[in-house]
């Protein structure tokens, strides 16, 4: 079917080579432990997501997109149901309008990931990574959708914080927000 991902796309977004989780010293099941229920389901749909769209990586607009649609403690986050309905409504229409100029292209925002090899874009990994280390941090061993949000909105130059920008969300402010305990 025309659009769809083949069987070698879905295998680059759902796991690692075996060389490329050795080179990371992190393999899926490794970052996968270290997710709360609620992220990995949060995961799990953005991979979804990816494959369905046809991309060969999940971006951070994969996971912001995944993370409002599973996880409530994330949509108290914002402002309110308008400004959630704008932000989800940027996002279903990557699809079919607004983001097509991502399709075929890496998101690469200049972040450093050091989780790779996990069929996610660099920034999408390094997100994920600075969500374990906030949760790292907090003493809590399972990161949470509120961290992946937190370090999302952290880099400026990602697609999930472009979708925001475009729905009236200020990242910076929302981050802030997080980072206090929303």
């Amino acid at each position: 079917m025309p659009g769809r991902a083949g069987a070698d796309e879905v295998g680059d977004v759902q796991s690692p080579t075996p060389s490329e989780a050795a080179a990371s010293g992190h393999s899926r099941a490794d970052v996968d432990a270290r997710l709360s229920p609620e992220l990995a389901s949060v995961v799990a749909g953005a991979r979804r997501r990816a494959v369905r769209d046809g991309d060969r990586q999940i971006d951070t607009a994969h996971l912001l997109h995944s993370l409002l649609e599973t996880d409530p403690q994330v949509r108290e986050a914002f402002d309110s149901g308008p400004q959630l309905a704008r932000l989800l409504g940027y996002l279903v229409q990557r699809s079919i309008g607004y983001g097509l100029q991502w399709q075929g292209t890496v998101e690469d925002s200049g972040a450093v990931p050091l989780v790779t090899g996990l069929g996610w874009s660099p920034a999408a990994a390094a997100a994920m990574e600075a969500a374990l280390d906030r949760a790292e941090r907090r003493g809590d061993p399972r990161a949470r959708g509120v961290d992946l949000l937190a370090s999302l909105a952290a880099d400026r130059e990602c697609r999930a914080v472009e979708v925001l920008g475009r729905a009236g969300v200020d990242a910076e402010s929302l981050r802030r927000y997080v980072e206090a305990g929303c």
